[in-house]
């Protein structure tokens, strides 16, 4: 049995760019926490969730991402799961599973692990990079010692929801480095609450995690509920 991690990674800003074959076109920044999900894997077949952020969400069937990537990859494996990042929290939790088990396949085809699913790309290079097209063009760039609070609400956001809504609203543009932040909000009003509770907390305007939940801003405010977390280069 070997252990890999599987770091959460943070959408620093999401910019839209137009539509390709019904997908949505991106020119984002991302960067790689030093927080995230752990996976044992072994001889055997089957995937397993366990972990202070696991759900009943989380089947181990054909349709997560952990057992697209071992298809993917070729390979077959047991695989268990101590989940760290919470779903829909837009910290690439699901996609950092599968990420880690490409690395650990030796799997390095960044283009085609976005067929699985867009963040997957990103979550195969790690570092810091700045990701376009459908999430599958990955330009690594320097790395960047950054520090970050997060807060993340008790419920998750569903990405093709608020992706449907920016389409319905007419593509609005963000004035806070994430275009997808008022459709999160129509999508989820109570997101407002938490946003406000990390403002008042940190005297700074918070960001959105990606399609959400998670609100995050610079700097290192620790608190109830809160993650502080640094950034960490591609391994």
């Amino acid at each position: 049995m070997v252990t890999v991690s599987a770091p959460a990674k943070l959408t620093v800003s999401l910019r839209m760019t137009g539509v390709r074959d019904d997908y949505h076109l991106i020119d984002a920044e991302m960067v790689t926490l030093d927080f995230g999900d752990e996976l044992d894997i072994s001889d055997g077949d089957g995937v397993e969730f366990d972990g202070p952020a696991w759900t009943d969400g989380m089947v181990a069937g054909d349709d997560n991402l952990v057992t697209r990537a071992l298809a993917l990859a070729g390979r077959r494996a047991k695989v268990r799961v101590t989940k760290h990042i919470p779903a829909g929290a837009g910290l690439g939790g699901g996609s950092a599973d599968a990420g880690a088990v490409l690395r650990w396949a030796g799997y390095d085809d960044v283009e085609s692990a976005a067929t699985i699913g867009a963040d997957v790309a990103f979550c195969l290079v790690g570092g810091r990079a700045r990701v376009t097209g459908i999430g599958e063009l990955v330009e690594p760039l320097p790395y960047e010692a950054r520090t970050f609070t997060l807060l993340t609400p008790p419920f998750g956001c569903s990405t093709p929801a608020v992706y449907a809504a920016w389409d319905a609203m007419g593509g609005p543009r963000g004035d806070n480095g994430n275009d997808l932040e008022a459709a999160a909000l129509q999508v989820a009003p109570e997101l407002a609450r938490w946003r406000d509770e990390l403002a008042a907390a940190t005297g700074r305007r918070p960001c959105l995690a990606g399609s959400g939940s998670t609100w995050f801003v610079e700097g290192a405010f620790p608190g109830p509920g809160r993650v502080v977390a640094s950034t960490v280069p591609a391994s």
